[in-house]
């Protein structure tokens, strides 16, 4: 009987502990809530923060490793950048009126140094978040053809997309990436910087 009076106790004094913490989250009554962001806004949140996890992957990963691969059949690690950063083109140049890149791979022999290539990723995520921004609300709500529309027969060329949907679908490509890199990190024996203590 005395261990459920102490299970009591000590669950009542875990419950007094933790209801200040919580009830300073809570915003005081009459304050104003700030307003949700816009389209453009939101979607600028998510393109910089995966942009920002693959260039800190670019620029961490030793250089000595940048054409480590898992697998005989896998990608490099520099290659799998640079196919995150090229893919980032068909959202940037459809959104600026341009034609799509004409390949998804640039060849890795053409970035010469570790530098050259965490430039061309900083630079394809850059050039993103500057045609979303130019898009605005409005704009990123437009429609356009699907770059992506060429790889299903039936419908090459006459496929829709919102353009927002177009740059989550990327969005979510760089994130793919980044899953993926990880694995590279572990692989390889080291620790990717987002799973690093933070300092």
């Amino acid at each position: 009987m005395s261990k459920h009076y102490f299970l009591a106790a000590v669950m009542f004094a875990a419950s007094v502990l933790v209801t200040p913490a919580h009830a300073q989250d809570t915003p005081k009554k009459g304050a104003a809530l700030k307003p949700a962001p816009g389209a453009a806004e939101a979607l600028l949140v998510n393109w910089n923060e995966i942009g920002r996890k693959l260039i800190a992957m670019a620029e961490d990963f030793p250089e000595d490793k940048y054409d480590f691969k898992p697998a005989p059949s896998a990608r490099t690690f520099a290659e799998r950048l640079l196919h995150a950063a090229a893919a980032n083109y068909f959202f940037t140049n459809v959104a600026l009126g341009q034609k799509p890149p004409s390949e998804e791979d640039p060849k890795r022999d053409l970035f010469k140094s570790k530098a050259d290539l965490v430039a061309y990723v900083k630079k394809s995520f850059a050039d993103g978040a500057a045609a979303i921004k130019s898009k605005g609300d409005k704009g990123i709500s437009g429609v356009v053809v699907d770059p992506f529309a060429q790889d299903v027969p039936e419908q090459a060329g006459r496929a829709q997309i919102r353009l927002s949907d177009l740059a989550c679908s990327l969005v979510e490509h760089s994130g793919e990436v980044y899953g993926q890199l990880t694995v590279y990190y572990r692989v390889a024996g080291l620790i990717p910087p987002e799973s690093r203590p933070k300092k």
